[in-house]
């Protein structure tokens, strides 16, 4: 693993760190790979039940993908690849053999409340803020398959408020949307997350996959390919001159070309 991310067994407990407290954790490719690598462990090492991912610092769970990445895009057909590798991270992790707790603080935007939505059980401090503002920051759009657990877990008005107003929900809004499963000051986080794993090692290891599982499946079933959203907007002037004007801290106009 790579200084970007942090990876530890603690008892039956393996902790996944993003890393980059500067950056508010932004994910490189490096750790997506590293993240990959890590529920591969979890899955094997038998002595591993759970595994926890949060965020250095106090600032950030994971703010979204380094916006860096996506000024080498050219065309939609870039951005199709970016979100199927997007998909094979938040798949894998969705799918881990072991409960998985995202402990989260400060920021979980973008790819971040995708990981965290691909996660079983979600703690937040209340300093938690759950959003996906890429209609007014870069111009992108989300793959079906992140559009599809955005829904799954707020349902279609609370998704289409988050995705279209590009607002920021509260981790008390989150909590009340049943998105976030327990809510607790800033100083009670590790305490929290610790009873929460606590209980989790003590349940039958093949029901909680089944469980998970069942409901994976059903969130799956009958989902629709996407691409050619993915392709146009990604494809487009507009979000091509969004990234630059991002990566500049300059103003930008939408077209809606």
């Amino acid at each position: 693993m790579s200084d970007e991310l942090l990876v530890a067994a603690d008892g039956p407990v393996l902790r996944v760190t993003f890393n980059r407290p500067a950056q508010r954790n932004a994910m490189s490719w490096t750790m997506y790979d590293g993240l990959v690598a890590a529920i591969e462990r979890a899955e094997t090492d038998p002595d591993i039940r759970v595994m926890v991912l949060r965020g250095a610092g106090q600032e950030a769970f994971v703010a979204g993908t380094d916006i860096a990445q996506f000024a080498e895009f050219t065309s939609g057909e870039d951005g199709v690849a970016y979100e199927q590798r997007m998909e094979e991270v938040f798949g894998r992790l969705e799918a881990a053999t072991v409960p998985t707790v995202a402990a989260i603080s400060g920021y979980c935007v973008g790819a971040g409340i995708a990981l965290a939505a691909a996660c079983d059980l979600r703690v937040s401090t209340t300093t938690g803020r759950f959003g996906v503002p890429v209609a007014r920051t870069l111009g992108n759009c989300l793959a079906m398959n992140t559009c599809s657990m955005l829904v799954f877990h707020l349902g279609p008005s609370r998704a289409k408020d988050m995705l279209l107003r590009a607002r920021m929900f509260t981790a008390e809004e989150a909590h009340d949307a049943g998105f976030v499963t327990e809510l607790c000051e800033p100083d009670r986080l590790d305490e929290v997350v610790e009873t929460v794993t606590s209980r989790l090692v003590q349940h039958a290891p093949l029901t909680m996959w089944a469980s998970k599982e069942a409901v994976r499946r059903l969130r799956l079933a009958g989902m629709p390919d996407g691409d050619d959203l993915v392709r146009t907007v990604f494809g487009s002037q507009d979000f091509r001159s969004g990234v630059r004007a991002f990566l500049d801290k300059t103003p930008h106009t939408w077209s809606g070309h």
